[in-house]
């Protein structure tokens, strides 16, 4: 049975392996993507999901743009630098220029209708920070229980990417994060860099990719290899030469529940903590009478993420010129 899922991104890198794996799996239906403000302003966002949809020839799955900015905040609770590192930050996808455009309806607009006309039987993939979400609760109370399931690659336990307590994607919008984890989803799957740091891609799976000749075979090598470029330089992952495609990750799980392992646990969102601000606090250990009302993820299974990379990603066609 096909699944129905629609992707929320941030393109953004992984977002792109993301939006691939999704887009060519025989098992799921991308029905559209939506972007939001995050790694790259929403606008590149955008710009970067519909490159990498024609790239592997999906220019007829809808992309729909979102906020530009976290809901309550003029920012990040950090403002985003000025100058990014090349190494770390690719503004533009390695892929010709877009043909195609958004759709003109924003984003939360589309939510809110696609949900509501089909209750229960699409899946929504979160990827980037969550202020899209946020803002369709704001114009559809409804809209939390018309979704089949919630799966959100974001957050963290013991490691961190943005400060020494949290995770870029809840940090970057966190009083969307608190109010999508109080809403009352039927399911909610969190994949935390824990668990995303153990499905980690080496130069060597990158060069097997590449050999597939497909242009997403070929694409998704060319961005792992920039992402362990990007690793390599100012975060190693204590594993030479391999870099973890977070997004991915979360697609894969819906495919094959046992890419993940997960416990269901209580999870709330810091938005005051001077030092902790953006954190997930995931009380896997029950130190609360705080029900639980989350999947968290705190392992993920490395050979079978990448044996479902290396089968999707050679379907598709062949790769064009750039």
């Amino acid at each position: 049975m096909v699944q129905k899922l629609i992707l929320d991104v941030d393109t953004g890198t992984d977002d792109a392996v993301a939006i691939m794996l999704a887009a060519l799996h025989p098992a799921l239906d991308l029905v559209a993507v939506t972007t939001v403000n995050g790694n790259i302003e929403v606008e590149k966002c955008t710009d970067n999901t519909l490159r990498t949809l024609e790239w592997i020839g999906r220019s007829d799955i809808p992309v729909f743009e979102g906020l530009a900015a976290p809901i309550v905040r003029p920012d990040f609770p950090t403002p985003r630098a000025t100058k990014r590192d090349p190494k770390v930050h690719m503004a533009a996808l390695p892929m010709p220029a877009p043909k195609g455009r958004k759709q003109d309806k924003p984003a939360s607009v589309f939510l809110s209708e696609i949900f509501k006309a089909h209750p229960g039987q699409i899946t929504l993939v979160a990827v980037g920070p969550l202020s899209n979400l946020a803002a369709t609760l704001a114009i559809d109370p409804a809209f939390a229980s018309n979704v089949a399931e919630l799966i959100i690659m974001g957050g963290a336990i013991n490691k961190s990417n943005i400060t020494p307590s949290a995770e870029f994607n809840i940090w970057a919008d966190p009083e969307a994060a608190a109010q999508v984890f109080r809403a009352g989803f039927k399911k909610i799957t969190l994949v935390p860099l824990d668990a995303t740091h153990e499905a980690l891609v080496s130069r060597d799976q990158c060069d097997h990719l590449r050999s597939l000749d497909t242009a997403a075979g070929v694409a998704a090598a060319d961005i792992i290899m920039h992402r362990i470029s990007g690793y390599e330089a100012n975060q190693p992952t204590g594993t030479p030469l391999t870099a973890p495609v977070h997004d991915a990750v979360c697609v894969a799980a819906l495919v094959a529940e046992s890419i993940i392992e997960t416990k269901f646990v209580n999870v709330v969102i810091e938005t005051v903590g001077e030092y902790t601000i953006g954190r997930t606090v995931v009380d896997h250990e029950k130190r609360t009478t705080r029900p639980a009302n989350c999947h968290v993820a705190f392992h993920a299974n490395r050979p079978a993420f990448i044996n479902m990379l290396t089968e999707i990603f050679a379907r598709g066609p062949k790769p064009g010129p750039r």
